[in-house]
């Protein structure tokens, strides 16, 4: 066994006593500690889609050549200083920053300073099958993959040390934001070197190095994962020597480490709790309008499901404002269609299901489904903003289902292997959801339902339509809003008829901390960032 991979191998190991080694004098002091949902499935965005390895990593560890102001949700320079974007549409020109340094680690000492060959490294790997670490721990690759964007780049080109320029192959109106979101990260292409030379590339997910305001220290999976301050981070040092995520699956557990100041600030506070919060003077709620959207997708590549009059029937067999009222407690509003109200293409006029259980009735015998018919329905383990308590919606759709004649079994897993075996398809239907990664609407329409999305596996519904991906290639050839609308609003007819999933609702983000905190905000697509937050003394 090699050095570094015997060194990976220690620094998964507990060096302290579970809760003591977590809530030490020092951190208390010096640091900021977090009540995480779950454990990270790896330490490098661009191989995860989940919003807990996001959170984990994406503004904690590393940089974006671009960012979303959290404000306005205006892309903004990061890596890249500025940028320029030919007449045709094709071809982006990014100016780098200089003297942005990588971090210092026990397991990795950087010689140089951030440039374009860790630009074309990044995207690279992600984008050419032959690329040396395309295939490092699985070789896929959701995000990119789900929007096709391996086909869509042309080349990427090293003009200078610090400009890099990237031609698409047709226009693509939606391509900085994609450049600004929580995968587009910007990883060290002389760690990967260096990795390469010693057997060990897998690290580079595992023992991650970037430019962001923290470094990697340790992690212990379902305990804890422990950051230190980036001295020489080029936007300022952050305002914590030390980051802890205190990994607490239980919504409850987490609220009472808030409240007994073991936790700073806690991820997803229930519906049911959100009024303790309020009521304590010590405490700290805020919220803000999500762009996401919380949905039932059938899996159209089983039958019956594959008839969109089975689907139309389950839609029908269902009331969303009672699913509304009982899980989300008045903090989210129905869905119309995959775009939630806040964004400019949302459309007011488009088609819904409504509640018909007679229906519902006729048209699962017009499609040959017996009474006493069973399915399962997949209700997440875990709390996300955008359905905060999947088992409960289930158990409601299990009821109502079984008016129509239909028995739903509920399945449920461990979060790992309930993604797992999502993405091979085994489900007749699931609970789940999406957290917008930018703002535009191009980010709900293609990775929830383009038939390139399906292997990425964001395409729950496995439901392919090559109209509808006309329709939303056609959309992203414009920058002009009017435009574009007339395009999704065709793409909505299609959801509408052939009905590949139930869009059930928008949903509010919160954010629950101690009294104390400061420049902690909510951010609209995901993603905490702990970098400019402060802590009074308690």
């Amino acid at each position: 066994m090699n050095k570094l991979h015997w060194l990976g191998l220690a620094m998964l190991v507990p060096l302290g006593t579970g809760c003591q080694d977590l809530q030490d004098r020092t951190v208390q002091r010096q640091g900021l500690i977090y009540c995480s949902e779950g454990s990270p499935v790896t330490f490098n965005p661009q191989l995860d889609i989940s919003g807990t390895t996001a959170d984990a990593a994406a503004h904690q560890i590393y940089d974006r050549l671009l960012e979303f102001d959290s404000q306005t949700s205006k892309i903004v320079p990061a890596l890249a200083s500025s940028w320029l974007v030919s007449d045709d549409g094709l071809t982006y020109t990014l100016q780098l920053r200089k003297d942005v340094t990588f971090h210092s680690t026990e397991y990795f000492q950087p010689t140089r300073l951030f440039n374009a060959d860790d630009v074309l490294f990044s995207i690279n790997r992600w984008r050419l099958s032959t690329h040396p670490f395309h295939a490092v721990s699985g070789g896929t690759y959701p995000y990119f993959e789900s929007l096709g964007l391996q086909e869509m780049v042309e080349e990427v080109n090293r003009i200078n040390g610090y400009r890099v320029e990237i031609k698409l192959k047709k226009p693509d109106s939606s391509f900085l934001a994609t450049l600004a979101t929580d995968f587009s990260v910007m990883l060290s292409q002389e760690y990967a070197d260096q990795l390469m030379a010693a057997g060990d590339p897998d690290s580079i997910d595992t023992l991650p190095i970037g430019t962001g305001p923290f470094k990697f220290e340790r992690f212990r999976k379902n305990n804890y994962i422990r950051y230190q301050r980036h001295p020489d981070y080029w936007d300022g040092p952050a305002h914590q020597k030390h980051l802890i995520f205190d990994i607490t699956p239980s919504s409850s557990m987490r609220l009472a480490k808030l409240i007994t100041g073991e936790c700073d600030v806690i991820a997803f506070p229930a519906q049911t709790e959100l009024k303790v919060v309020e009521e304590r003077p010590d405490l700290v709620l805020e919220e803000k309008p999500g762009l996401n959207v919380g949905f039932w997708a059938f899996n159209t590549n089983k039958p019956p499901f594959d008839d969109e009059r089975v689907r139309r029937a389950l839609a029908m067999a269902i009331d969303k404002n009672t699913l509304l009222d009982a899980v989300y407690f008045d903090s989210a509003v129905a869905a119309k269609g995959l775009i939630p109200p806040t964004s400019w293409a949302y459309d007011e006029s488009q088609k819904e299901v409504h509640y018909n259980p007679v229906m519902a009735r006729q048209l699962l015998d017009e499609a040959n489904i017996p009474a006493g018919f069973s399915m399962d329905i997949w209700a997440m383990p875990v709390e996300r903003a955008y359905n905060p308590n999947a088992t409960k919606m289930a158990e409601l759709i299990q009821s109502y289902l079984q008016r129509v004649g239909i028995r739903a079994n509920i399945v449920s897993y461990e979060w790992a292997t309930f993604r797992r075996l999502l993405r091979q398809g085994m489900h007749d239907s699931v609970l789940i959801g999406w957290s917008a990664d930018n703002a535009d609407p191009d980010n709900f329409y293609r990775p929830l339902l383009s038939c390139s999305a399906i292997a990425s596996g964001t395409n729950r519904a496995g439901w392919c339509n090559p109209a509808y991906d006309d329709l939303i290639d056609e959309a992203l050839r414009y920058t002009e809003e009017e435009i574009r609308q007339y395009y999704y609003q065709q793409a909505n007819d299609i959801l509408s008829a052939q009905m590949p999933l139930v869009p059930i609702a928008h949903a509010y983000r919160f954010q629950a901390y101690r009294r104390g905190i400061t420049g902690l905000e909510i951010n609209p697509f995901g993603g905490i960032r702990f970098a400019k937050v402060d802590k009074a003394m308690q």
